[in-house]
């Protein structure tokens, strides 16, 4: 058979609950430790991000490529909308992730994105707390109680010896229904706060995982030493941190230009509190070592986290890979 004619490999359709099937949230680390660590040995495909505002809501489109057992493109196309369970009765955030080989262009496949980015997001937080957070850490807080912070709760407990959590979300209803299931989840106490300050000082670990679009966090809220995991601002509109708390402390994002463009350091550049130079490093250079963790126990360490491609990439390649070899999904022949 002539290269022209040649059959494309049929596209393998993946829904939410077969991905379940697949991966359990240690996959997600291991994926997301190797995409980090690949993307600063200069080996991974440049990772690019594309916003596009609708009603009420944005669409974000993240692509990247990764060397793996064959080399990988992906391209996500999600939509964020925070009424949407209150206005639609749907989920906050809804999309689709195409996977393709980098070699030739062919799609792979077509999988439900929702469960890569919640486990994939919660991965990257564990990711920074192996390597970021003090080893002695014992008291937490989750502030926003929904869906991403059961699995950033998760990413906390996956390698800190955790012994108490608050949890703090502005609905209050919500973070005692978050209390009440995850200290049954993770046999954790897990304490239900209105006070958010109170909360943070006495906490070593801090997750913001919020759709807050005005600074709620400041330096006055946290104690020296503790760890911090800036989760919610995934868009140019979202802040959570305060430019003086960043400016404080040592920040380590996921990726440099992207959170200069969406992140909180967005914001504190913005407000003239940092330089782009100020940012200690990305957390690449933190996973191969190339710059040191932790230098003192006060210092007050901040993971600026807006979600990149090479954690969607990384995750959907084992998914699909797995898949394959289960016979799990549907074949679809798109030239057909």
């Amino acid at each position: 058979m002539s290269v022209a004619e040649k059959v494309a490999e049929p596209l393998l359709v993946l829904t939410r609950k077969d991905i379940a099937q697949l991966m359990v949230f240690n996959d997600y680390v291991l994926a997301v430790e190797d995409a980090f660590r690949l993307y600063e040995e200069g080996k991974a495909l440049s990772p690019g991000v594309l916003d596009i505002h609708g009603e009420g809501g944005a669409f974000h489109v993240k692509a990247a490529g990764l060397p793996l057992e064959r080399t990988y493109v992906a391209v996500k196309v999600n939509g964020n909308f925070s009424e949407n369970r209150s206005l639609h009765g749907l989920p906050t955030i809804q999309g689709a992730i195409t996977l393709c080989d980098a070699t030739n262009g062919s799609p792979l496949a077509f999988m439900d994105s929702m469960e890569v980015t919640t486990m994939r997001t919660g991965a990257a937080t564990a990711v920074a707390a192996k390597y970021l957070a003090r080893s002695d850490s014992k008291v937490a807080t989750i502030c926003g109680c929904g869906e991403q912070g059961k699995i950033q709760l998760i990413a906390l407990e996956h390698f800190l010896m955790l012994e108490k959590v608050f949890s703090f979300d502005l609905d209050e209803q919500k973070a005692k229904s978050f209390a009440e299931e995850m200290s049954q989840v993770l046999n954790l106490e897990v304490i239900p706060t209105s006070n958010l300050q109170e909360a943070t000082l006495q906490s070593d670990a801090v997750v913001t995982c919020t759709t807050s679009r005005q600074a709620f966090l400041k330096s006055e809220d946290v104690k020296p030493g503790t760890f911090i995991a800036a989760v919610g601002a995934d868009s140019d509109d979202k802040s959570e941190l305060a430019p003086d708390l960043m400016a404080s402390s040592k920040v380590v994002v996921d990726i440099v230009d992207q959170c200069a463009r969406i992140g909180d350091l967005h914001h504190a550049l913005d407000a003239g509190a940092m330089e782009k130079f100020e940012v200690y490093g990305e957390l690449g250079e933190i996973v191969t070592k190339r710059k040191l963790n932790r230098s003192a126990p006060d210092d007050t360490i901040i993971f600026d986290s807006t979600g990149t491609a090479l954690q969607d990439v990384a995750a959907a390649a084992v998914i699909y890979e797995r898949a394959k070899q289960k016979g799990l999904g549907y074949l679809c022949d798109l030239a057909g």
